[in-house]
């Protein structure tokens, strides 16, 4: 997360700098008409290459001893604030402020990210630190009446040692200004649409809050986020103010980006309305507003330097931008209705959904993948990852082919302890209170004991186990190569009955309303009862390796043939089938109307579950084996290939990949915004992913 900080006093000092360029006789003028006036003076251009500037920088260091900050000292990697907030990075560094990344120690088990801005100051001035203090809380106050998703929650505010500390949401991003400097020509006119159209819902937002709306007055491109998961966020409210009609304050603001009426202490809505204005015109013509002369945009209208865009667009961008507040949009909506209307002449509207995460190349280099998307932690068994890891109680188990099941500790990733079988380990672990069930290639089905990984009971198949358990009402349901669903006692591994299929059984039961559905190698789906009664069977072409999902009284799974089959739950009547290039183990996730499920040939598919047409499908570089989970409107499934992909469940765009040195075989969990996986390259992964 990086915050630009400093920008309260960037245009009170720049007007005071330029006034000495000014005759004396004409320096007693108001401000606002010495701006005007420096606009036409000779060596104004030669002036502002020169101008003060205040910019974020990124710093990047490694974590070094925990220590206790002391009076006058900056913040540095190991030091535990307030002995809560563990500083692991310092992201941004402005004139009166630095943002740090922190660690929440408040929340041992899982990795709580948070965002630590620390106000700092130069000034031994009694008055000028009381002064600024009061500006930091005021900010606090603001953050912390608001409610919407693309404004950070604010967790903590306090003083220490002299200096005062906001702790906010962390954000997982770059600010549009940095993806303006890394993106190589210019943004397209659809992405830069849709993200005006979204940063207007949040100006409407702040500007109709009950009972006093708030002024942004600091809207520009380095105050907008964009995280990793294609959502904007607006930032640094170090300058907001409550509104109150016919009161002026203070010049504050941006130059290049403040209307004119900003210099003179005026902060209406309309001042952002101009400075989202200024922020487009930046971003599609990569011109900065800062290094031009004042309130000069329809000296240089957009498509005068980006001919690309079209004239509906700029039309919108120069009314924004008018000197006179009166000729601009009177509201965000206003402006909104305006954006939708360029959408849907240009033949865009349909497509500001899918742009906001665009899998356009020139958006997606260097601002998600690998440089951005970093693992909490990485751990290394000895020998393949093939299975699923399982979440518990702040504890992550996982099998290996090592032959071991791993208890690590979900937050920092530390081996607690593990526990060796005769075979490796596929099968994703089952817990509940006491006990940790798993079953392995060397036949048998193991319950241990959660805390100490000590053996409990074992349960003898003599035959190996692929099939993951799951549990009701105290009983365990689980396949195995002898060709039987097993049904054993949670508590003391007593078998209750187990049905012959006359097949290995390799799927994962499902269960729902007192029934068990599962599929065998020789291409049969089966309904049971509680009991083991049969109640239907079904035959697929193939082998059914993939695992059902049983939702709203449907089934579905796939084949080896390539088709994905939904079946009615209650009677086994076939709903629809689709098919697929090629067969799959993969075993689909439901989640509203949409399937999802990965094949042999590459793609990811998509499919209507009401329907059985196809929504969509994304290729990949190799056979998709993974299983996908979905979490918060994404996609997060693995390859063959070895890359973990998130893409936008409702039209599959990218939005990163994550790449890993093996196959990736197994499925994934996710538990509060972090994301576990194993690889075929011995390592389990904790990735946090937004």
């Amino acid at each position: 997360m990086v915050i630009a900080c400093g920008a309260a006093l960037s245009m009170r000092l720049g007007v005071l700098r330029l006034c000495r360029i000014l005759p004396r006789r004409l320096q007693n003028l108001p401000q606002e008409a010495i701006i005007t006036l420096l606009a036409v003076l000779p060596g104004w251009e030669a002036h502002r290459s020169r101008r003060f500037k205040l910019e974020t920088r990124r710093i990047t260091q490694k974590l070094e001893t925990e220590t206790a900050p002391e009076t006058g000292q900056r913040l540095h990697p190991g030091m535990a604030l307030a002995e809560r907030y563990l500083i692991q990075e310092v992201v941004g560094v402005g004139g009166m402020s630095a943002v740090y990344r922190a660690r929440d120690l408040h929340f041992p088990n899982i990795v709580k990210l948070v965002a630590v801005k620390e106000m700092h100051t130069q000034t031994d001035d009694p008055a000028t630190r009381e002064t600024m203090f009061r500006n930091f809380e005021r900010e606090a106050h603001i953050i912390a009446s608001l409610s919407h998703p693309a404004i950070p929650h604010i967790y903590d505010y306090f003083t220490q040692n002299e200096r005062a500390y906001l702790v906010l949401e962390f954000i997982n991003g770059r600010n549009l200004e940095d993806v303006l400097n890394s993106t190589e020509g210019f943004l397209p006119e659809e992405q830069v649409l849709a993200w005006a159209v979204e940063l207007c819902d949040v100006l409407h937002y702040l500007h109709t809050r009950q009972p006093t709306p708030v002024i942004f007055r600091d809207m520009k491109p380095s105050n907008v986020m964009l995280t990793v998961s294609g959502k904007l966020m607006v930032v640094d409210f170090g300058i907001a103010k409550l509104f109150q009609a016919g009161q002026k304050g203070t010049m504050i603001g941006t130059e290049g980006y403040a209307p004119p009426e900003q210099y003179r202490g005026e902060a209406t809505p309309l001042v952002d309305i101009y400075a989202l204005g200024a922020t487009l015109h930046h971003l599609l013509t990569r011109r900065d507003p800062r290094a031009e002369p004042p309130f000069s945009f329809h000296e240089r209208p957009v498509r005068s330097i980006n001919p690309s865009v079209s004239p509906e667009f700029e039309a919108v961008i120069q009314r924004a931008v008018e000197y006179s507040p009166e000729k601009r949009f009177q509201s965000a909506m206003e402006m909104k209705a305006a954006l939708l209307a360029v959408a849907r002449k240009t033949g865009t509207l349909s497509m500001l959904g899918v742009n906001l995460k665009s899998e356009t190349h020139s958006m997606t280099a260097g601002l998600v993948g690998q440089g951005d998307i970093k693992p909490v932690w990485v751990f290394e068994a000895e020998d393949e990852i093939r299975g699923t890891p399982l979440f518990h109680d702040g504890v992550v188990y996982i099998g290996s082919y090592d032959t071991n099941v791993y208890a690590l500790h979900a937050g920092e990733g530390q081996l607690l302890w593990k526990f060796p079988t005769r075979g490796g380990v596929v099968t994703r672990p089952l817990a509940d209170k006491n006990y940790l069930y798993f079953g392995s290639r060397d036949g048998r089905f193991y319950a241990v004991t959660r805390a100490r990984g000590r053996q409990a009971w074992v349960y003898d198949v003599q035959s190996p186990i692929y099939s993951s358990a799951r549990m009701s009402e105290g009983y365990l349901f689980f396949g195995a190569d002898d060709g039987r669903l097993h049904v054993v006692h949670a508590g003391s591994g007593r078998r209750v009955w187990a049905f012959e299929s006359g097949a290995p059984i390799r799927s994962t039961p499902a269960l729902g309303e007192q029934r068990v559905y599962f599929g065998n190698e020789a291409g049969e789906f089966y309904a049971l009862d509680f009991r083991g009664k049969l109640l239907w069977r079904y035959r697929a072409k193939r082998n059914i390796t993939s695992s059902p999902t049983v939702v709203a009284k449907a089934a579905y799974f796939a084949d080896l043939s390539g088709a994905l089959h939904a079946l009615d739950a209650e009677s086994g009547w076939v709903l629809w089938r689709y098919r697929m290039g090629k067969g799959t183990v993969s075993s689909p996730a439901v989640e509203d109307r949409y399937v999802v499920v990965g094949s042999a040939d590459g793609y990811i598919y998509c499919i209507d579950g009401e329907r059985g047409r196809e929504l969509w499908r994304f290729k990949t570089e190799h056979q998709v084996p993974g299983s996908p989970v979905i979490y918060q409107d994404a996609v997060y499934i693995g390859s063959a290939d070895g890359n973990m992909y998130s893409l936008e469940l409702r039209n599959g765009r990218l939005r990163w990949k994550f790449p890993t040195a093996g196959p990736i075989i197994g499925g994934a969990v996710i538990y509060n915004n972090v994301l576990y996986f194993g690889s075929t390259d011995h390592r389990l992964y904790a990735l946090m992913i937004t």
